[in-house]
Formats: C-alpha cells, sequence, structure tokens
C-alpha cells in the first residue's frame, strides 16, 4: 500500500470474521432468524461456508491494498471457520479465535495463530486455572494470546437490543503482568491500547518484553481520560517502542468492509509525531508478521 512513507506492505491485526455460525449463535440469543437480524443492523449475511467469507475479505483486502490480515472468530467454538479461511488463503490470513476457558472440555486446535481470550466477556480472571490451562495449551502449540483488557462494547449487541452482561472488573491488564511474566514465551497482545486502561497497559507493556499493544479501532476510550490519537502513540512508542505496536483497524461487517478511516486517522497521528521510515514499516505490518509466525 502507498503510505506517507512510501510502499509498505499492511498488515491489519484484528479484523472480526463474522461467519455464519456467529450469525446463527446471535439469532439463537436474540430470537430472530439469522437473516432477519442482519437485516435489522444494516449487515450482509454471509452464508454458511466460511471460504467464501475469505474470498470476499480477500477481494476487500486487494482492493485497498492490505497484505495480509489476523482473522479473528468472534464467537466460542468457532475455530473451524477461521481455519478454513487460512486453509483456503495461507499467504493472506492468520487464523486467529476467541476461545471461553469456562466452557467445559475446551481446547485450543492446531493451526490457530492467537488465542484470543475475553475474561469480562466470560466472567474468569486470567489467573484463574481454567485460563491458565489455555494458555498452557497455546504454550505448546506457539500461539500468541490476545487478552481484552478494558471497556468492552459489542456493536451488533447495542443494535438488536441484546443485554451486554459483561464485568470490567476481570478487565484490568495489570492482572495480566504476573502471567506474561510465567508465560514468557508466549508473545501476548493487548488490543485497543487497554480500551481506557493506557496507564495499566504501559506500565504491563514496559515491564513485559512480551507484551504487544494492539492500535485498533476508533479507541472511543480516549474520552474518558481527554486524549488525542497523536498523545496516546505518543505515549505507547515511548513505553513499548515501535517493535510492540500492531496496527489493526477492528473492522468486521460488510457492507462497510475494511475500516479505512481507521487507517487514516491512525497513520495521520503518526506522521504528525514525525516517526521513521522504519518504524512506520514495524507497526503497519512487519512487527504482526512477526509476532504470528509459527515457530
Amino acid at each position: 500500500m502507498q503510505t506517507p512513507w512510501g510502499e509498505i506492505a499492511v498488515s491489519d491485526a484484528h479484523i472480526h470474521f463474522f461467519s455464519g455460525r456467529f450469525f446463527a449463535a446471535l439469532a439463537g440469543e436474540s430470537g430472530r432468524s439469522a437473516a432477519g437480524m442482519a437485516e435489522a443492523a444494516g449487515w450482509v449475511l454471509p452464508g454458511d461456508d466460511p471460504t467464501d467469507l475469505a474470498q470476499t475479505w480477500a477481494a476487500e483486502l486487494d482492493r485497498n491494498g492490505v497484505e495480509r490480515a489476523a482473522l479473528i472468530a468472534s464467537t466460542p467454538q468457532d475455530e473451524s471457520s477461521v481455519l478454513a479461511a487460512t486453509a483456503a488463503h495461507p499467504n493472506r490470513f492468520y487464523a486467529c479465535a476467541m476461545v471461553n476457558p469456562a466452557l467445559a472440555g475446551v481446547s485450543v486446535p492446531a493451526g490457530l495463530h492467537m488465542v484470543c481470550l475475553f475474561p469480562a466477556m466470560h466472567g474468569y480472571d486470567i489467573g484463574d486455572p481454567r485460563a491458565l490451562a489455555v494458555l498452557d495449551q497455546a504454550a505448546a502449540l506457539g500461539c500468541a494470546v490476545f487478552v481484552h483488557c478494558g471497556v468492552l462494547s459489542v456493536g451488533i449487541r447495542q443494535k438488536l437490543g441484546l443485554r451486554s452482561a459483561f464485568d470490567i472488573r476481570h478487565s484490568d491488564p495489570l492482572a495480566l503482568h504476573a502471567i506474561a511474566m510465567r508465560y514468557e514465551g508466549i508473545r501476548f497482545i493487548v488490543p485497543h491500547f487497554g480500551a481506557g486502561y493506557l496507564r495499566e497497559s504501559l506500565m504491563l507493556a514496559d515491564l513485559c518484553p512480551n507484551v504487544y499493544l494492539d492500535t485498533s479501532s476508533s479507541n472511543r476510550w480516549m474520552r474518558y481520560e481527554g486524549l488525542d490519537l497523536r498523545t496516546v502513540f505518543h505515549r505507547a512508542l515511548d513505553a513499548a517502542g515501535s517493535g510492540r505496536l500492531l496496527f489493526g483497524s477492528d473492522s468486521s461487517f460488510f457492507p462497510r468492509g475494511w475500516n479505512y478511516e481507521v487507517f487514516e486517522a491512525q497513520t495521520l497521528a503518526l506522521l504528525d509525531l514525525g516517526i521513521s521510515d522504519s518504524d512506520a514499516r514495524l507497526i503497519l505490518g512487519e512487527n504482526l508478521q512477526r509476532v504470528l509466525a509459527k515457530p
């Protein structure tokens, strides 16, 4: 992609893969049909075959000049969707999946590049023995681990009037400190700069060299602290360095597709900070390719 720093192979660390199974799970909860629910949200309902949705995303990334992307299966037990997408496009996608340690018999399948944990959504502490069992599996498989911290809001749930009974007491990045030190071989990723816990996320990253920050979303949490994106990036670069920031868009649904506005806002903030060409290449693509590379 052509950027202010020249041609860069941009990689997106955060795209939600809203598969047919994702819509079916929400439909079961909402009492609507999947088609009616998609229509109410103004979204395009994908088909049952995840490789079709993968092809749609591949074409969308081609249109925007994005080289690679982490696809996140966004409902528990939907790992097969992103594994199928990655098998169909192995040089384009990384397979990432939401895993709920609170479910009986949960396991991490081989082939995943990243396990995504949402403690506030599923009601457990990151140090819970069930979460540690998932981390043991991730470590054995060489998977990175994404841990959602801070404020958690799911837009489609709001549109459909569904409750989001999330407990953000499980969302403090400082709870990850002892875990990241214990699992030194795991590359931990905290999305959205900690989503309201910026100070704590920077402390965590400063203390743990295996912790990375994902820059994704519009970062609306900034209004809690009166911050702007330039300041957030400045502080993150100071604490973690350019080698541990991962560009992400938090794109998710069609017809919107890839969220160029997020990319534009973030690159303008970085441009205003005067970062070097080499730092831009790390943040916008090279870091993700290194972090999600399988051993």
